[in-house]
């Protein structure tokens, strides 16, 4: 789906903040309620938008350890069976294949260093997993949702 101007300032509103209602957008891009709506409706009807969710604060749930590990699998593992074994793991909160030496990058958050190292020994369980390598974060500098590109 190829997005309009108006398309592009609604998405960024939206992002800026998902609680803004048809109406506070509408008057930013120049459209009525009902326009908005319709064209959010479209917008996530064609799989731009995907969703609406809270952000919460790892550390405000007791999540207060944060790690990326490479995955180094066995020659024949896809993507497919990286996906299914990483979604087993409620820790998981990004896989991703990547290039370079490792298969895959795996983003984790843990309680602390005892509950990441339990996660690490059910990644390195896995059957196709035939090694790790592990970085701990020590702190976030930048985080930021997904940045909607100007128009030219």
């Amino acid at each position: 789906m190829q997005l309009d101007a108006v398309d592009q300032r609604i998405v960024a509103l939206l992002v800026a903040d998902a609680r803004s209602s048809y109406a506070e957008i509408g008057a930013r891009v120049s459209l009525s309620a009902p326009a908005v709506k319709r064209r959010v409706d479209r917008l996530r009807s064609s799989g731009v938008i995907k969703g609406f969710t809270t952000v919460v604060e790892p550390s405000a749930v007791g999540w207060t350890t944060e790690a990326f590990v490479e995955l180094f699998c066995t020659g024949r593992t896809t993507p497919a069976q990286i996906t299914v074994a990483t979604r087993r793991h409620p820790e998981v909160v990004g896989a991703y294949t990547v290039s370079g030496e490792a298969d895959a990058l795996v983003h984790l958050r843990a309680a602390d260093i005892g509950h990441l190292e339990q996660v690490l020994e059910r990644l390195r369980a896995e059957p196709f997993v035939t090694s790790t390598r592990s970085m701990i974060v020590l702190s976030r500098l930048v985080e930021t949702p997904t940045p909607v590109p100007a128009l030219e």
